[in-house]
């Protein structure tokens, strides 16, 4: 069955998608339907902001991309930049350009991964706006949260001495990535053709479910920790270490030996014939949380489970280095995906 969008219109395609939204948090005072939300903070929070912007061809392949998951996924990526600050997201708006290639039931699709994930992390759909696009599809969008004024976290606060630290494991969504490319690849033309992806599930699902790490955030505020600085790990580690050492006027030393790495990354990167360290430090789209805390929280944050100590933080002159298994430095270099650079 496909619908064409054209027989429902702008108007109506939006009213498809979001029937039935029920607004869940005591910020949004009024969703979808008008010229825009309506949206209530107290004063002793400070309001986040963030906004993504996904284009097919560039961000996502739709040959092995499913518009569920990649629904889930734009949202997903949101979320991890709220919590990325020590907050808490709370709303979403939702814009999509679309090509005349896509039905309403990709449409629902679509929108039934962005709807998931805004269970799953209790967030409210509040607005956005659906227009026509000649390059296939476009998605942008906005995710506003809170935190409390004085727990807001940034990138330049890392200090000399504190424990650098990350969530999860790393180089997995990487290592997805290059498996889906391959087997897109050797398919290529094939039809009705499944690749066999047994013993990889785990980095399909960092590649095409990541998830924001909600939990941390929690688990952080338990034990009455601040982090001074962190961002989420979306370009890779190596570049995300190098932005706070450079707003925190800083330097820092990782340690290779401390990188956590899952057993099926190193695996596939072994298959790859690929180094497992270069993968993990500069795979990104793990969307783990990166981030220093004061050295007197050692003992705290070494016993979180899910929690790795990986380096501190250094003066700025030492700059920023990875220590080998062997004790070699090597300056870190920022290896990881930027979509402005030129193939070359």
């Amino acid at each position: 069955m496909r619908t064409e969008i054209a027989t429902l219109g702008e108007f109506g395609l939006i009213d498809r998608l979001t029937e039935g939204i029920k607004l869940e948090n005591e910020s949004s005072k009024y969703g979808v339907g008008d010229d825009a939300a309506v949206l209530s903070y107290p004063s002793e929070k400070r309001v986040l902001v963030t906004t993504d912007l996904l284009m097919e061809g560039v961000h996502f392949d739709l040959t092995y991309v499913p518009l569920k998951h990649l629904g889930y996924k734009s949202a997903v990526v949101n979320f991890s930049d709220i919590y990325a600050m020590n907050g808490t997201p709370r709303q979403i708006t939702v814009s999509l350009g679309v090509s005349k290639r896509f039905s309403v039931e990709d449409m629902d699709e679509l929108y039934a991964g962005i709807r998931l994930a805004c269970q799953q992390y209790n967030v409210d759909i509040v607005g956005g706006d659906t227009t026509s696009s000649l390059t296939g599809l476009a998605i942008s969008i906005t995710c506003i949260g809170d935190a409390d004024k004085d727990k807001v976290v940034y990138r330049n606060g890392a200090k000399e001495t504190d424990l650098i630290c990350v969530s999860g494991d790393l180089g997995g969504a990487y290592m997805g990535l290059q498996l889906l490319e391959r087997e897109k690849s050797v398919l290529k033309g094939e039809k009705d053709v499944q690749p066999d992806f047994t013993g990889k599930e785990y980095l399909l699902e960092r590649q095409l479910k990541p998830e924001a790490r909600k939990d941390i955030i929690e688990k952080l505020a338990a034990a009455n920790i601040i982090p001074t600085s962190m961002m989420d790990v979306s370009d890779g580690l190596s570049s995300e270490l190098m932005h706070i050492c450079k707003q925190s006027n800083a330097g820092c030393r990782v340690y290779e030996e401390h990188i956590p790495i899952d057993y099926q990354t190193a695996v596939m990167a072994e298959e790859f014939n690929m180094n497992l360290t270069t993968c993990a430090m500069n795979g990104g789209e793990d969307y783990e949380l990166l981030f220093t805390v004061p050295i007197a929280e050692h003992e705290k944050v070494s016993q979180m489970e899910g929690i790795r100590l990986v380096g501190h933080i250094t003066k700025p002159e030492l700059g920023c280095a990875l220590v080998t298994r062997d004790g070699q430095e090597f300056e870190l270099k920022a290896q990881g995906w930027n979509p402005l650079k030129e193939d070359k």
